[in-house]
């Protein structure tokens, strides 16, 4: 067995993985055997006359051969193929056809690099030596194929798409707003027209990022920016059934007692939709610019422990003080009341500390990280409480093929580690993935969507969930 290629491509990889150590005659190898390691370039011409020995020692005893070097020398393979056809060995050429910038891109994250004139030589004459395998009279010529290479998310969709075809389980879906492109004048129509179709699809939610200015993980600060909780107002005048809320409104924002009004009102004048949102606050360039105090973790958590037990107090009949750990509110009375029995508490944070809060006094909690990181902390906060909590989960989510995240990715980030980032996949990838967050315990699945033109695309995917 001949292997093609040029360097980067993959060669001695796919061998080692498909070939027991002893069957692969590795140029590389005999470098450092002859020479001072892999790398001895002044070694080669000894390692490439040792290879000629082994091989044809090898073939002369009829023994199994994986020649692992470039084999773009035509003179060579031909010999090599003599050698088989004289022993009366059949003879089979392996094309490594990985794209050039692949190639380049593994070359540069090599310890000791091929220098990137020759790579380029390699890659010229790897194009000449496709076109001649086939007419070289191999008993066989394995050629590259084109394959989808999917996100590790994606590894068990098959088997979990066939699950939830065969034995369907039900699953919510929020659309999460975290930009709002279109410039000022547009953004009042934009964000009625998103919500619409968001309906449309069958959403369940809509959520917003309850920031003053953009994040540095999504835009620019100077990028436009809607108040969150003034704009799920003007949604609950946009839309009819999808639920409304903050994904999560920072405690250190606002006066707790006032954002129980703000929460409650939008409540009533959405019809019963209102979720709050709750979370420690993280951004301290915000509060800077602003001019709030950023107090300490410690503090936050504290304040944060008390809004929780303060707000359903608020909510409810009556206008009995709350006496807390930081808050001191001598009257609490709230009319209108929410239209909800239980406005819904969603705090959002995977820390210990934050899920032991949860567990205690929240009606959901939201959850990051991949499968394996949800199924571990789900299963924790599970422990920590016999009382009803939904488990929720954000994520970036888009839904498309090759072509799509070409085109949105930034123009110096690799394809597959976009794709990654983005959890990039087809309808049926994004089943997949669903069902098995499903399994791990969620109930609701927040995206962010690189992409709104796919929609309709993520409409097929709650679909499947609709039971």
């Amino acid at each position: 067995m001949i292997l093609v290629g040029p360097g980067a491509a993959g060669k001695s990889s796919w061998a080692a993985s498909e070939f027991a150590p002893e069957l692969v005659v590795s140029s590389d190898r005999l470098r450092a055997l002859v020479g001072a390691g892999e790398d001895d370039l002044a070694a080669s011409a000894d390692a490439f006359a040792l290879l000629e020995t082994v091989v044809e020692q090898r073939i002369g005893r009829r023994l199994t051969t994986v020649i692992d070097t470039l084999g773009l020398d035509r003179e060579r393979r031909l010999r090599w193929l003599g050698l088989a056809r004289a022993a009366g060995m059949p003879c089979v050429a392996v094309g490594f056809g990985t794209p050039a910038a692949e190639c380049r891109r593994r070359n540069r994250e090599r310890p000791k690099r091929i220098p990137a004139d020759v790579l380029t030589g390699q890659l010229r004459a790897w194009a000449a030596a496709r076109d001649e395998l086939a007419t070289e009279g191999y008993d066989d010529v394995l050629q590259p194929t084109v394959v989808r290479v999917v996100p590790e998310a994606f590894v068990g969709a098959d088997a979990a798409v066939a699950r939830q075809a065969e034995a369907p389980t039900g699953l919510r879906f929020g659309l999460q707003l975290s930009s709002y492109p279109g410039g000022r004048a547009g953004l009042a129509t934009w964000t009625r027209e998103v919500a619409a179709k968001a309906e449309e699809v069958g959403f369940d939610a809509i959520y917003v990022m309850d920031h003053f200015r953009q994040i540095p993980q999504v835009g620019r600060a100077w990028d436009d920016f809607l108040e969150s909780w003034t704009t799920l107002g003007y949604l609950a005048a946009c839309t009819t059934r999808v639920r409304l809320g903050t994904l999560v409104s920072g405690i250190t924002y606002r006066n707790v007692a006032h954002l129980g009004k703000i929460a409650a009102t939008l409540d009533v004048l959405s019809g019963g939709r209102a979720v709050c949102g709750l979370g420690l606050a993280w951004f301290e360039a915000e509060h800077q610019a602003y001019g709030w105090p950023f107090p300490s973790v410690a503090d936050r958590y504290t304040l944060l422990e008390d809004a929780l037990q303060l707000l359903p107090v608020l909510w409810g009949p009556g206008n009995k003080p709350f006496h807390g750990r930081v808050l001191e509110i001598p009257d609490t009375t709230c009319y209108p009341r929410p239209l909800q029995e239980k406005l819904p508490l969603l705090v959002g944070g995977s820390g210990q500390r934050t899920l032991r809060l949860a567990a205690r006094h929240a009606d959901a909690v939201n959850l990051f990280g991949d499968l394996a990181t949800v199924r571990a902390r789900a299963a924790y906060v599970r422990s920590l409480t016999d009382r009803p909590l939904e488990i929720t989960h954000l994520s970036t989510t888009l839904v498309g093929d090759a072509a799509l995240v070409e085109r949105l990715r930034p123009r110096n980030q690799n394809p597959a580690k976009y794709a990654a980032a983005v959890n990039a996949g087809t309808v049926d990838d994004q089943i997949g993935r669903f069902r098995e967050l499903a399994e791990a315990g969620i109930s609701e699945v927040m995206l962010t969507l690189p992409d709104l033109d796919t929609l309709d695309d993520v409409g097929r995917v709650i679909s499947a969930f609709r039971v």
